[in-house]
């Protein structure tokens, strides 16, 4: 009886194994193959003739993007609007999410910031409305606007919302006993242990602010001020051929735009796979004891 347990278990391991082995490929082949895309000539691509390794191997994709003053401009621009994106938008987020996890007897008007929280999460103005308001308030061609649009993600404050409540009210009571106010048991008590959900949301709103470009096509009005996924997105639309020379619309031309998607693609992904690993190991329990519903 226990050998055949034992077998039992054997196989029920070996075939988890091997479904969560069907399922790492499955996320795995698809990115592998657009790398291969990105890698390959023109003529291969066309062909159909790139599977799981690159044919006539190049790095005309890559060169296109990287080699120009340009690109090395975006890239600062988004890397300076991570981080001060990432910086403003978890402070509000802490700073909204703590009052709103205490019931109404500890802050009266709760429901009332509930509500109008959840009404703009479901809703919103339109596009028009929200450019006008963002051009009367100067917005336009600014850090200030690319950082701000969208700054303050409602399922994120939910979520961090939720966490806090899921918080011992024993700890808060205790330091309450010591003296300590409101800003103190935020700063010493609730943030420290509430890693696991800053690492999540932090992980979210690095991903969102990286990867958006339509906010920045839309408040920029020069390439000057083009984030990264926005300069990459126009380039892959006109390869900016009206300023070329013919030496570059030659090498432009040998490029097709599967080659050069694929390579947006990882130019993307090198930011998020740089800080995943690093928040990783708090994802799952973020995720999983912030999502309680309201």
């Amino acid at each position: 009886m226990v050998q055949g347990r034992s077998f039992g278990r054997k196989l029920f391991l070996g075939i988890n194994i091997v479904v969560l082995c069907l399922l790492v490929l499955s996320c795995l082949l698809p990115l592998w193959y657009t790398l291969c895309i990105s890698l390959s000539g023109k003529a291969a691509v066309a062909g159909g003739r790139v599977s799981l390794w690159p044919v006539d191997f190049t790095l005309s994709s890559y060169e296109a993007i990287v080699k120009d003053m340009g690109f090395l401009r975006a890239a600062g621009i988004s890397a300076g609007r991570v981080i001060l994106g990432t910086g403003f938008s978890l402070t509000v987020i802490l700073l909204m999410a703590y009052p709103l996890s205490k019931s109404v007897r500890e802050f009266r008007y709760r429901n009332l910031f509930m509500w109008v929280l959840i009404f703009c999460y479901l809703f919103n103005g339109g596009l028009i409305p929200w450019y006008i308001a963002m051009k009367n308030y100067g917005m336009i061609n600014t850090m200030q606007g690319l950082v701000l649009a969208g700054g303050v993600p409602v399922f994120n404050v939910i979520l961090v919302m939720n966490f806090f409540r899921n918080i011992p009210k024993s700890l808060e009571e205790a330091a309450i006993v010591d003296g300590a106010g409101a800003w103190m048991i935020l700063l010493r008590i609730v943030i420290p242990v509430s890693k696991p959900v800053i690492a999540t949301v932090t992980l979210f709103t690095v991903v969102n602010y990286w990867n958006e470009f339509f906010q920045g096509l839309v408040l920029s009005t020069t390439e000057k001020m083009y984030p990264l996924q926005t300069y990459i997105q126009q380039m892959v639309v006109t390869l900016n051929m009206t300023n070329m020379t013919l030496e570059q619309y030659q090498k432009a031309s040998q490029l097709s735009n599967q080659g050069l998607n694929a390579a947006k693609i990882f130019v993307a992904l090198v930011p998020v796979l740089a800080i995943y690993p690093f928040l990783q190991k708090y994802f799952i329990t973020g995720i999983t004891l912030g999502a309680v519903k309201e």
